[in-house]
């Protein structure tokens, strides 16, 4: 059986409100970070003990970024208080919800965007046992 961690990875403009964001927003802890590496900074944002984190990175090079409206970092809660309670945090700090192309993610959760404008969705139910 094959096991990996995940490591998401996004070079941004924006590093230090993503960090902010990541953390006051959507409940992460900082994991670690790193400057002038070879002419990129970044940080690793995730909970700890996790086997996946993100990374965000800057550097010389501007970001150019394409997405779809169907992309999306999707993180499951284990609850619908959880998504009642992260509802209430993006009210308190006034981040607008928008609504999701998708259907199935108006139903099962809130999506918003991050300070890069990239979607980020709290769902309930999960759909996937933990492993």
């Amino acid at each position: 059986m094959r096991y990996y961690t995940l490591r998401v990875a996004r070079h941004t403009d924006n590093l230090e409100q993503l960090i902010n964001f990541y953390q006051r927003i959507v409940g992460l802890s900082l994991l670690g970070r790193f400057e002038d590496h070879e002419s990129y900074s970044g940080a690793f944002l995730g909970l700890t003990g996790a086997q996946w984190h993100l990374e965000f990175t800057t550097s010389p090079h501007p970001p150019v970024h394409t997405t779809d409206p169907d992309d999306a970092l999707v993180l499951y809660v284990n609850s619908q208080e959880e998504l009642n309670d992260q509802r209430a945090t993006l009210e308190r700090e006034n981040i607008a919800l928008v609504t999701n192309r998708n259907p199935y993610w108006n139903r099962h959760g809130i999506t918003f965007r991050d300070p890069d404008g990239f979607l980020v969705i709290f769902a309930y139910p999960r759909l996937y046992p933990q492993v």
